[in-house]
């Protein structure tokens, strides 16, 4: 039996304004409505509350989303009775349905902006990594070659010619030495290329034993080697790709005297 305590029970006022009950049992609705004041008293209470969460959650909509709903709006027809008005608060639980619809597309574009602007972020975080990483390669390349050029210029520094043999005809190797300031420089121009899979290495003669000074790489004509005190000859040989630990004399391609 659908009375007043049983509609007040089961919620079916609320029932009504979310357009959740048959045909039939609206018409018993708005019937007893219009009989019982309380009744109608309650569902426009209802109905106020629905219209008041719908305003509350509301979001400004694109402007282009706008205009096209104010349209749908104004052409609505919300004329009615008090008993008509369940039409009229449903065409605002459209508008606030399609209100809560667009908040989300919205959250949803802004959520893939803020992604975006994150990687932009990144990426730029990332260029400017490189970007000072160069700068510092360029300071660090430019304070080197200040020093090979004022060791260059020293007065202190010694100059000796490594020539090569019959291993590296036409081989020059021209080496500055610096005992103050314990430090030698190579310049490997004049040195014939090897293949890929040799290099050449440079030894000191210390008292009879040959002390690693370093690869002469393909990188650069002008090298800085290690320094290594009390040596009595430089000598440069072939050896495998990346070094030796110690020298092939049998591929000892020229040697120098110290002074």
């Amino acid at each position: 039996m659908m009375d007043k305590s049983y509609i007040l029970e089961h919620n079916i006022l609320e029932q009504y304004l979310l357009g959740e009950l048959s045909r039939a049992d609206e018409q018993k609705i708005e019937e007893l409505i219009l009989k019982d004041a309380d009744l109608k008293e309650q569902l426009n209470s209802l109905e106020s509350n629905f219209e008041l969460m719908a305003l509350e959650n509301a979001i400004t909509p694109p402007e282009k989303v706008k205009d096209s709903l104010m349209k749908v709006v104004r052409g609505s027809n919300l004329k009615g009775n008090s008993v008509a008005k369940k039409n009229s608060f449903k065409a605002y639980l459209g508008i606030a349905a399609t209100l809560a619809a667009l908040f989300m597309i919205t959250s949803l574009y802004i959520l893939k902006q803020l992604s975006d602007t994150r990687n932009q972020l990144k990426l730029v975080d990332t260029e400017n990594s490189v970007l000072i990483e160069n700068i510092e390669n360029l300071n660090t390349s430019a304070e080197h070659t200040s020093k090979l050029l004022a060791l260059l210029k020293s007065p202190e520094t010694e100059q000796y010619i490594l020539k090569g043999n019959e291993l590296a005809p036409g081989a020059k190797i021209v080496s500055y030495v610096n005992h103050k300031e314990k430090s030698i420089i190579v310049n490997a121009k004049d040195l014939p290329k090897l293949d890929k899979n040799h290099d050449y290495q440079m030894w000191a003669d210390v008292e009879g034993v040959m002390i690693d000074m370093g690869v002469i790489t393909k990188e650069s004509d002008l090298l800085a080697m290690n320094y290594i005190d009390k040596a009595a000859s430089l000598n440069i040989t072939i050896e495998p790709a990346g070094g030796n630990d110690h020298p092939t004399v049998s591929r000892l391609v020229s040697n120098v005297y110290l002074k």
